[in-house]
Formats: C-alpha cells, structure tokens, sequence
C-alpha cells in the first residue's frame, strides 16, 4: 500500500517474481471485472459505485488460497473496513512504501496526464499541496501497515531487497 507513484506496482512485480508468487493489482483486477478503465467507473458510476466494488473485490482476492502480491490503489486502505479486512486477513503482511511528497511530486508530475486524477493540475506546486492533502488524509491508514519502507533514494532493486528481508 502506498499513495500513487510510491512503487506499488513495480515493487509488487519484483517481489511476486522473486517469490515465485502470482501478483495481482486490484485496480487492473477491478477494471477486468466491470470490462471499464477505472477513470471511467469514476466519471460514469461514480467513487462511491468504485469503492463498494473495490472492498468487495479486495475481500474476495483475500480468500484466494495461493500466494500473491497484491498492489493495491492507492486509497483502498482508507475506505470502508478495507484496511481492517487486510489486517485480518489470515496470511497477509500489509506493507506501506513510503514516498515524501517532495519524491512523489517529482514522479507524478511527468505523469500526471496518465493519472486522471491528478491530470488537471498545471503546476508542481499545485501538485505538492494536492499530495500533501491527500497524505495528512491517508497516513493514519498507511502507518498501520505491518511493514514501513522509506523509498526515497532507493533503486527498485534496493527496495525489493529490503522487503525481502523484512519478509524472512
């Protein structure tokens, strides 16, 4: 778990692949179920519609019996009992890459036209203070993670490493 840009994705692979575990990104498994891009559901069924369907579908990939990786989107632990059906969960480790904002800004902002939610920002500042916001909002969520990795100044291959370790 992390906020957007903090490396859900490629450290999910990485770690998936060394473990020879499956891996699974709930946004990509979500968009595969209802056969729409998520910046669709958004504008058309609306967050409240995506949310419901997000804690549903992270309930039901908890129950899967094989051992994955799971990326999950940036604000699934904050809604609903998300982040209490992960802690839950019976052989699940939660682990929050944790980007500052300075580092997150700097990777979203080349990006950010690929990010709907943050496609209408025009300036870095404006997406320092809309990260900002968004991370005072989550942190309470995110630091309840079993696991705490500092990303910042890290290759991915750093990164895998350390969780590696934390792991075992």
């Amino acid at each position: 778990m992390g906020y957007m840009g903090s490396g859900k994705s490629v450290l999910g692979q990485k770690i998936a692949q060394k473990l020879n575990y499956s891996f699974l990104e709930l946004d990509t498994y979500i968009a595969n179920k209802e056969k729409e891009s998520i910046s669709y559901i958004f504008k058309i069924k609306g967050e409240i519609y995506f949310r419901k369907m997000e804690s549903t579908l992270l309930k039901e990939i908890l129950n899967f019996n094989e051992n994955c990786v799971i990326s999950l989107g940036g604000g699934t632990p904050c809604f609903g009992d998300n982040l209490k059906s992960i802690k839950e969960a019976k052989s699940a480790t939660s682990i929050y890459l944790h980007a500052t904002i300075k580092e997150l800004s700097t990777r979203l902002f080349k990006e950010k036209i690929t990010r709907p939610i943050i496609s209408h920002i025009k300036t870095k500042e404006e997406l320092v203070d809309f990260i900002g916001k968004h991370l005072f909002e989550r942190s309470f969520y995110y630091n309840q993670a079993d696991i705490l990795i500092k990303t910042d100044l890290k290759t991915p291959d750093q990164l895998t490493q350390e969780i590696l370790k934390k792991l075992f």
